[in-house]
């Protein structure tokens, strides 16, 4: 038998990790010296809810937490919270990757954009409880909603870019075990 030229278990979180960076790196860029108004989408949050709910073996838990902490030093937010906000979840999320595996992209899309919500409503509260001034209501809104708007062309790309498509019923991954 002739074995695969790339092998998923290895390719995808690798590619997970390199567009993560690339996109952390491109958010540091000074690509206008003037002030925006508009706050830019959380790409890499849509890209791991979009990787979580279609092939949750290939973003685990661990891989979730080291990326976004690496954002958080990288961008210079509180180490870890934004980590840990993510992966709770992402994991919350991955608990029903069953059930959102019938669903459309509409459902699916309705569902993330409620865990988005409640991901920067729980930031905020953290942020007030340790009496640290948060960002204008605002700006923060206009971002979570790029971000959900986002959230439909991050799923296009993964699909017909790099082929990541929801596992079948029945389907296993590498070990044997149901996905």
């Amino acid at each position: 038998m002739a074995r695969p030229l790339f092998n998923p278990a290895w390719t995808y979180p690798a590619l997970f990790v390199a567009i993560a960076v690339g996109v952390t790196l491109l958010r540091m860029l000074p690509l206008s010296t003037m002030p925006t108004h508009l706050p830019g989408p959380e790409v890499l949050t849509c890209l791991a809810c979009a990787w979580v709910l279609r092939r949750p073996d290939y973003v685990p838990a661990a891989l979730i937490a080291l990326v976004f902490l690496f954002e958080d030093f990288v961008l210079m937010r509180p180490p870890g919270l934004w980590a840990l906000i993510v992966l709770m979840g992402t994991e919350f999320l991955r608990g029903r990757v069953v059930f959102m595996r019938e669903l459309g992209l509409a459902l699916e899309w309705a569902m993330v954009s409620v865990v988005m919500v409640g991901m920067v409503l729980l930031y905020r509260l953290a942020y007030a409880v340790a009496f640290i001034e948060n960002p204008p209501l605002a700006l923060v809104a206009l971002q979570m909603l790029g971000t959900i708007l986002c959230y439909p062309l991050v799923v296009g790309v993964s699909r017909y870019g790099f082929g990541l498509r929801k596992a079948a019923a029945g389907e296993v991954d590498r070990f044997g075990r149901r996905i």
